[in-house]
């Protein structure tokens, strides 16, 4: 689950990422050993990002980072069975866990998973973790497994699915700068696969080194009848010259848990006559860059402003009023929205 640093001039006698020229591998003989030498890497790490774990393999929360592992022949490592969701803290409270939670369970439904614990379990444990890592902004990020014991395709009939969480130590704040995009030549998930949640990211990875490479923060997906889908782990939204926000239909992307609060916020603008009107539907590539604004919408963003597709400006160029405004909205939200339905109190101890 983590990645090391390592000192360039600490001699070992075991074999080592990047240390090619020696290929004598070391044994480990106890497992007390094997932890001393993980515990000597993470003691290098200046800032723990992941201060706690849940694993239903261990049956518990984890605080030591060095045992924060899961086993290689779970089949969400080695198949990719499993399904994931994330849920964000901020100032204490989990947002919006209970979508999250339910979508969550939706995709692994879709994925044939079951869960080891019923739904009510699942939020206890999530929120006793985030209690435990006495973290006050970060992102719970969870997973169900179809679990560990076999290389097989399917599990094993005496496989018990497993969950796993982790609270990630993570700054973020509202995005207020414009960004660039490009549109991806990766070609985008099948709809089955595009509606469910699952750790099958590499299309998802791949796009997003595709646009890095170009100078671009990210690219835009469009399917095959040439209609606007999604980022690789965002959703999109425009505002028309007309001052209409519109969203891409869900049928073939994941129907973001933020986009969604976002159409439900919305109307406060119509309200304020500052928006004439919020859809959803189908946009041709043609009607998206023509646009007036454009933004992407997730979870840690919540809104980030797009300024640049494909070398060419969306409106003027520049962080668009309506689009901020919408950020406003849901950052708002996101801090103060109400509490026991959008933001759960962690009971810190």
């Amino acid at each position: 689950m983590a990645s090391y640093s390592s000192s360039s001039d600490q001699k070992s006698d075991t074999l080592e990422a990047g240390n090619v020229e020696d290929c004598k591998v070391h044994v480990f003989k106890s497992s007390s050993e094997l932890l001393e030498k993980l515990h000597e890497k993470w003691s290098k790490v200046e800032k723990q990002p992941y201060p706690a774990m849940y694993s239903s393999t261990y049956g518990g929360i984890i605080l030591d980072p060095a045992l924060m592992v899961i086993p290689i022949d779970d089949h969400m490592v080695h198949r990719g069975h499993g399904v994931f969701d994330t849920a964000i803290i901020l100032n204490g409270f989990i947002y919006e866990l209970d979508v999250h939670l339910n979508r969550f369970l939706r995709s692994a439904s879709k994925a044939k998973i079951s869960s080891p614990f019923p739904r009510s379990t699942l939020r206890s444990i999530l929120v006793q973790l985030a209690a435990a890592s006495q973290i006050k902004k970060g992102t719970l990020r969870y997973w169900l497994s179809a679990g560990p014991g076999n290389f097989l395709l399917t599990p094993a009939e005496s496989s018990t699915p497993a969950f796993y969480a982790v609270v990630i130590d993570e700054n973020f704040s509202q995005c207020k700068e414009g960004v660039k995009v490009i549109t991806s030549t990766i070609p985008m998930k099948t709809p089955d696969f595009a509606t469910m949640k699952n750790v099958n990211y590499l299309p998802n990875v791949l796009s997003k080194l595709e646009a890095e490479e170009k100078g671009a923060f990210a690219s835009i997906w469009v399917d095959e009848e040439g209609y606007i889908a999604e980022g690789p782990n965002v959703n999109v939204a425009f505002i028309t010259h007309d001052k209409e926000l519109v969203v891409p239909f869900f049928d073939k992307i994941l129907s973001g848990c933020t986009v969604l609060r976002l159409l439900e916020l919305a109307p406060k603008l119509v309200e304020q006559g500052r928006l004439k009107g919020v859809k959803t539907t189908n946009l041709t590539v043609e009607e998206a860059k023509s646009s007036a604004e454009m933004m992407f919408v997730g979870s840690t963003l919540p809104v980030l402003p797009i300024i640049e597709w494909d070398e060419q400006p969306i409106g003027d160029g520049k962080v668009g009023e309506l689009t901020m405004a919408l950020s406003d909205l849901v950052w708002e939200d996101m801090v103060a929205g109400p509490t026991g339905t959008q933001r759960i109190a962690v009971p810190y101890i």
